[in-house]
């Protein structure tokens, strides 16, 4: 079981990206992943989700249009802000969570 700090700052990771979306978690992540591997582990996990719905968004920003889009716009926004709690509550409590539909580059 991660250490009560180690837990805190995974979930800042997460919280923090609804003000900050990619700047503050690469911040916390990049000052933090050699003194954890449980940092590490949700740093990386948010830093994946973060390039993986980008390009979904951006996908889905082109197939506007063809109306789909729009929807898938809509799916994706839903998606990731449901995740990203998902992710905070999951780091806050010390398991590790894997988001799905995510490419797995770092």
């Amino acid at each position: 079981m991660p250490k009560n700090d180690e837990r805190l700052i995974a979930a800042g990771i997460y919280v923090i990206s609804f003000f900050t979306a990619f700047l503050g978690p690469l911040i916390i992540w990049l000052a933090k992943k050699d003194d954890s591997s449980y940092i590490d582990y949700h740093g990386r996990e948010y830093m994946n989700f973060f390039i993986s719905y980008t390009v979904y968004g951006i996908v889905s920003g082109i197939l506007v249009i063809l109306l789909i889009g729009i929807f898938m716009l809509w799916i994706i926004g839903i998606l990731a802000m449901i995740f990203t709690i998902v992710g905070a509550i999951k780091a806050y409590e010390g398991q590790e969570y894997r988001i799905p539909f995510i490419f797995r580059l770092l």
